[in-house]
């Protein structure tokens, strides 16, 4: 992991756990003296959120510590872990949200405040800009926790968006729809289970080095080829650790080459690699004899 993503990464989720702990305590409040349990687990769901990016932080920070005698391919798999304990917060979340949501619906109560809608379209806009924010600079880091983290503020900003059609409901309809909003609250706590498993499942693919990078292997081997004596390349493995990638490459050159010029090669190569695609972390060359 570069010292430049990792930096990012953390300037990042700093605006997330910032963001998130204002937000929680905008959405209790106005919950609680609105009226809106929708809001109020939507307090909830911050309120987890801040913590996951607590952890997110955690991880990042141990992730780009340096290869040593005992992880010579770095520490980047902490950040997949992180990611597993940040999805527990989640459904955690939405089993505390529907329990109380279910509850809520068996008991009659007042309607919500018309205000809380007010709120509701500044959270909305806020966090979808966040989600947009913190998710280009997952991509730009190649971060899994980072993406985890973006989709905190997406399903933040969706589960705003039950809540607020659902107390936009109970206001125009009145009398025997003053439970909308907790029904909003209820299908908002499955979106977020649902949500789990999109933010889990590329991180247990992380963890159990799945090669899905098309993209990354097309320029490699686009790379490769420009690199003098490397006639052609045959296998490519690539998997994902933290931030970084570790490469496996096999490359062929003319067999009739010493192996002092094959290993030259082969050192020009991961050279290439690792200038253009810095993103790159251990690159291992494997030398074929080739009789083109």
């Amino acid at each position: 992991m570069s010292q430049e993503h990792a930096h990012t990464a953390e300037k990042t989720t700093w605006f997330s756990i910032l963001g998130n702990l204002g937000l929680a305590a905008i959405k209790a409040l106005t919950g609680f003296f609105g009226n809106s349990f929708a809001l109020i687990a939507d307090a909830i769901e911050s309120a987890g959120d801040t913590c996951s990016s607590i952890l997110v932080l955690i991880g990042i920070r141990y992730a780009s510590k340096p290869p040593d005698a005992n992880h010579p391919y770095g520490h980047g798999r902490a950040e997949p872990l992180v990611t597993f304990i940040v999805v527990g917060f989640l459904i955690i979340s939405a089993v505390v949200i529907a329990v109380q949501s279910i509850e809520n619906i068996r008991t009659p109560h007042e309607a919500p405040q018309a205000y809380t809608l007010w709120i509701l379209a500044v959270i909305i806009i806020w966090k979808e800009a966040s989600y947009r924010f913190v998710i280009k600079k997952s991509k730009e880091t190649n971060s899994s926790s980072l993406k985890a983290d973006a989709w905190h503020h997406r399903s933040d900003a969706i589960t705003s968006v039950t809540a607020f059609i659902g107390i936009s409901i109970a206001l125009i309809f009145g009398e025997g729809y003053e439970s909308a909003d907790d029904w909003a609250a209820l299908f908002s706590s499955g979106f977020i289970i649902y949500n789990c498993y999109m933010i889990f499942r590329p991180a247990l693919g992380e963890i159990m080095d799945e090669s899905v990078y098309p993209e990354l292997e097309e320029l490699i081997r686009k790379i490769s080829l420009t690199v003098d004596g490397v006639v052609a390349t045959e296998k490519l493995f690539i998997r994902k650790t933290g931030m970084t990638f570790q490469v496996e490459l096999h490359a062929n050159v003319d067999g009739s080459k010493s192996v002092r010029e094959g290993h030259d090669i082969s050192h020009k190569l991961k050279d290439k690699l690792k200038e253009e695609i810095p993103e790159l972390g251990n690159v291992v060359i494997h030398i074929e004899p080739s009789d083109m």
